[in-house]
Order: C-alpha cells, then sequence, then structure tokens
C-alpha cells in the first residue's frame, strides 16, 4: 500500500509540457484517419502515461519498462483505464518491434516518450542498492529479476580491472579521480568483496582528496551514477532506441526525451540531428529526396523546467527536454 500511495504522489519531470507535445501528435494521427497510440517508453511508476490518458479518452498508451517493480506499481495505478493501457515487460531499445508486435492494423503510433536515467522509484527503494545515501545490497540493476541477465555491481567490482574500471568511471561518471578510485576499489577487493552500498561509499570517500569533497555533493555520487550506467549498459541501449523510436513513430507522430546528464542529452541531441537536417553533399545543386529531412524540430536547443517546478519537483533541476516530429508531406505542424 505504501509503495501505491507513492505512485500516486509521484510527480511526472514537466508533465505538462510532455502531455501538450504528444497531444499535438496524437491529434495528427487521428485527423490522418487512424488511432492513436503513445508508446512510454520508460513507464516507471505510471505518472506521465496517466497523464496522457487523461488528457485524451480515447488514446491507447503502451507502457515499456524492465523493472518488474515499476510494472506491478504502474498497473495498480493504470487499472481505471482498463484496456487502453497495456504494461509491457522489455527494454525500450525493442520499442520499433513493440510496435509491429501490439498495434492493430487501423492503430499508429503518434508518439514515443522517453523519460531517461533512473526513476524516483529506484532511488527511493532502498534494497534496490542505487543511492549512496543507503545502506543496502550493492544492486543497480533495473531488472532485479531471477531471470535477468544483467550483472550487479557487487558482480562487476568482483572481477574487473582497474585500467576498464577506471574508464567507466572517467566516462559514465565525468569522475576526475577514476584512477585513484579505480586503484583503491581493485586494492580492497583481493583481501574483502564489496556487497553493500554504504562500503563501497567509504571506500570512494576515502579516495577522493579531502579539499575536491566542500563542493558537488557526496564524492561517491559520480562513481554510483557511472556503475549504474555500466551494469544497465544505458548509453548503448540510448544509443539504439533513438533511431528505433524514430522508425516507429507514423508521419505526424512525436518523439519527446527528457535526458538529466550530459552523456544522454548529447546522444538524443545526435540522433535527432541527423534526421533533422539534410543529409545532401555541400554544394550538391539539387537536392535530392533521400537527403531530405524527415523530421522537424519542436524545440529549440534543449527547453528546462521553470523555477516553479524546480521548487516543487527538485528532481527536475537537471532535466533537459527535446522533442521531434516525423514529417507529413506536405503539411508541417508547430509545437
Amino acid at each position: 500500500m505504501a509503495q501505491r500511495e507513492k505512485a500516486d504522489r509521484h510527480v511526472p519531470v514537466m508533465r505538462d509540457r510532455c502531455i501538450k507535445l504528444l497531444t499535438l501528435g496524437v491529434q495528427n494521427i487521428r485527423a490522418d484517419g487512424h488511432r492513436p497510440v503513445v508508446i512510454d517508453a520508460t513507464l516507471g511508476m505510471g505518472g506521465h502515461a496517466e497523464a496522457m490518458l487523461e488528457a485524451d479518452r480515447e488514446v491507447s498508451v503502451l507502457g515499456l519498462d524492465r523493472d518488474p517493480q515499476a510494472h506491478e506499481l504502474a498497473a495498480a495505478r493504470l487499472a481505471p483505464y482498463g484496456d487502453r493501457f497495456r504494461g509491457i515487460h522489455t527494454v525500450y531499445d525493442r520499442v520499433d518491434e513493440v510496435a509491429v508486435e501490439e498495434l492493430q492494423s487501423d492503430q499508429r503510433v503518434a508518439g514515443v516518450l522517453l523519460d531517461l536515467g533512473v526513476s524516483s522509484l529506484q532511488l527511493d527503494e532502498a534494497s534496490r542498492g542505487f543511492a549512496y545515501s543507503y545502506d543496502a545490497p550493492l544492486d543497480m540493476r533495473m531488472d532485479a529479476s531471477a531471470d535477468s541477465p544483467d550483472e550487479s555491481v557487487a558482480e562487476l567490482l568482483a572481477h574487473i580491472e582497474a585500467p576498464e574500471l577506471s574508464r567507466i568511471l572517467r566516462e559514465y561518471g565525468e569522475e576526475r579521480f577514476a584512477g585513484r578510485i579505480a586503484k583503491a576499489i581493485v586494492t580492497r577487493r583481493e583481501t574483502t568483496p564489496f556487497t553493500t552500498t554504504a562500503d563501497l561509499a567509504a571506500v570512494v570517500d576515502r579516495s577522493v582528496p579531502a579539499a575536491s569533497k566542500r563542493t558537488g555533493g557526496h564524492p561517491a555520487k559520480r562513481t554510483f551514477q557511472a556503475l549504474r550506467i555500466a551494469v544497465n549498459e544505458e548509453l548503448e541501449v540510448l544509443s539504439r532506441t533513438i533511431p528505433h523510436a524514430m522508425d516507429a513513430v507514423a508521419p505526424g507522430g512525436r518523439i519527446v526525451a527528457m535526458s538529466y546528464h550530459s552523456l544522454e542529452d548529447r546522444i538524443v541531441k545526435q540522433a535527432f540531428a541527423r534526421r533533422t537536417k539534410s543529409s545532401a553533399p555541400a554544394g550538391l545543386p539539387v537536392e535530392l529526396e533521400e537527403h531530405k529531412p524527415t523530421f522537424t524540430s519542436l524545440t529549440r536547443g534543449a527547453e528546462l523546467p521553470d523555477e516553479t517546478e524546480i521548487a516543487e519537483n527538485p528532481r527536475a533541476a537537471s532535466a533537459k527536454l527535446r522533442a521531434v516530429e516525423k514529417l507529413m508531406d506536405p503539411r508541417r505542424t508547430q509545437a
């Protein structure tokens, strides 16, 4: 019951802006004579999906998530909407396959929503081991079910070599002291394996110079982020997901993506740019059809949450929203 109440209280980041963008995509698909479906590719606790179902009483939502616990909470929250909502336990890089498998002949994908990174559910559930602020088993897998193929952070740290660990901390966590931390972790595991979040956080804390701890929050923040990204292969999956989502959406449909750190945002930005700009070689006198952009951008750069939203939901502070629409010739719609 407590978990259900948490889901009901959860306020999705930039909810109103996301729903406005997706609703206009739904209208485009409906005007084209098809039944619109929105794919919430990062279902979480179902907040965005609920807002979409409320905004349009005829739209259907498919909710994707690799976290079984998210499906349990979202299913309870969204039960009042009946068969307008379906949850699918899968990794979101299968978004295009899901569209083929699940949509009926008169349905089209009107929008895909991606709310990236770790969810509030995962951060707040101490036993999941995502947060350095709780002492818990060192896990961090988004899918921690018995049949999950992913290894936990504890399992990763039991065998990874220092150079590879240093690379992960440097690239995924943008950690300045990656080498020192990696060496300390490998040295410590020779005598005692890592099993808890508090144990790892303490080793990281001792590895970071005192002068560098005065700003920037807990010294283990970047290490935990990097290891979470590594065990869940988040950036590799995201790199596959954006093109798949752009393939899945119908003409007139929209992709809305929110990222929370520069690595995610760079992947989204570059993937969107590849299809919103002409691919014609410079100096070509006539732009051939295959070189023309197939999407148009709906945001000028990345949109940020306003001060009111950040005050109500501090986790929105680092959010960056980008959105594109698949071109529908001859009509182009605007945000």
